[in-house]
């Protein structure tokens, strides 16, 4: 290729003999022995910009790093604190566990491919990419059902809940581990497949396959892993605002009676018990969304409008669904009181002050807020 030439870059096409004038495609790159999982669709594009080559896999180890260091240090100050050791933290050390495993697994994979600018791993790596991407999703998105249902139970139903055990939470654990495993093994066993994708550094489900199998699959896992855990959060997080915001209501209104400000001891520190929530409420479910929500597009663009997807699009909506594991940590763990005041003690560098971290550990004096800091408040 030679500059000279005056070449001109855009997303797909660069110059030389394979540029705009040029017949290569996005799939020439790709191993002899990968083509047969290769999507005809795919042959249609040219080749990316290199750039955007670089550019994935800068951000996709950017978010592996991140991902690592802060689901390591969330699993290691939840493992090593003893007052942390509580039956509805395991939840959030398992979700720690699976992110963690999901960038540990997935980041550096994607980083060598995009260096080679094609998936170079094999047929083989290619179905346990995609085995292990889908499997730690999955426990990811289901362990942040089984906390919002966790929180509900305590904080709505309140006495009347069957308390959580470390026996119930290592149950519900092995729940969502089983079903992931049966969610993301069928693909392997032959209901539907793991393929090359996008830009041909990463694998994932075949959204492009018209077959009742491959259609039948996508349906169903959309719906077992996507639809029904949103509505379930949605639904807890929901009832849960309103029992706080009763409960606040109450509060005010005892107070008032008393012709006292206040029943709370530190209230000057905080923000009222429902605001809080509500935002972490809304939090929790935007960031769900925001990591979800594109892939899901793209497998069910697949399916209806395959026209629509182009391999930068498709690689990307992938890369989001992996941020979600970066987030986590900061929304289950760094919001957690009694955590920010371990992660102190052992990390004083990674806390802001000790005693902001002691404070919150100890403020919220109500029931309801009580509640929600012996929980992981997200």
């Amino acid at each position: 290729m030679s500059l000279a030439a005056g070449p001109g870059f855009s997303a797909f096409n660069w110059a030389g003999s394979g540029g705009i004038g040029g017949n290569m495609t996005v799939v020439d790159k790709v191993p002899p022995e990968m083509l047969f999982l290769v999507d005809s669709h795919w042959y249609q594009f040219p080749p990316l910009n290199p750039l955007w080559h670089s550019l994935l896999g800068f951000f996709i180890s950017l978010l592996g790093f991140i991902s690592i260091c802060g689901n390591g240090v969330v699993i290691y100050v939840f493992s090593c604190t003893k007052s942390l050791r509580t039956p509805s933290n395991l939840l959030v050390v398992n979700l720690a566990i699976s992110d963690f495993m999901l960038m540990a697994t997935m980041a550096p994979m994607m980083t060598i491919n995009c260096y080679f600018e094609t998936w170079i791993l094999g047929p083989f790596m290619c179905q346990i990419y995609g085995m292990l991407g889908s499997m730690f999703g999955c426990i990811s998105i289901w362990t942040m059902t089984v906390i919002a249902v966790d929180r509900y139970n305590v904080i709505v139903k309140g006495l009347a809940a069957k308390p959580l055990t470390i026996k119930r939470a290592l149950f519900w654990i092995f729940q969502v581990w089983l079903n992931s495993a049966v969610w993301t093994l069928a693909p392997i066993l032959g209901w539907n497949r793991y393929v090359p994708e996008g830009n041909m550094t990463s694998c994932g489900t075949d959204y492009l396959s018209t077959d009742w199998i491959s259609l039948s699959y996508i349906w169903s896992y959309s719906f077992f892993v996507y639809g029904l855990p949103l509505f379930v959060i949605i639904y807890s997080y929901w009832f849960i605002v309103q029992a706080v915001a009763a409960h606040e209501r109450q509060m005010r209104e005892q107070a008032k009676k008393m012709n006292v400000a206040s029943l709370r001891t530190c209230e000057a520190q905080a923000t009222s018990a429902e605001c809080k929530l509500a935002k972490i409420a809304l939090m929790t479910i935007s960031l769900w969304f925001v990591a979800w929500t594109p892939y899901l597009i793209i497998n069910i663009a697949g399916l209806s409008a395959p026209s629509s997807l182009s391999p930068l699009a498709s690689i990307w909506g992938a890369v989001f669904a992996k941020a979600n594991a970066v987030y986590n940590p900061i929304v289950y763990g760094i919001s957690h009181p009694k955590y920010r005041a371990a992660l102190y003690q052992k990390f004083p560098s990674l806390a802001c002050t000790g005693e902001t971290a002691g404070a919150d550990a100890q403020s919220q004096g109500s029931g309801a807020t009580a509640v929600s800091d012996e929980k992981p408040a997200a």
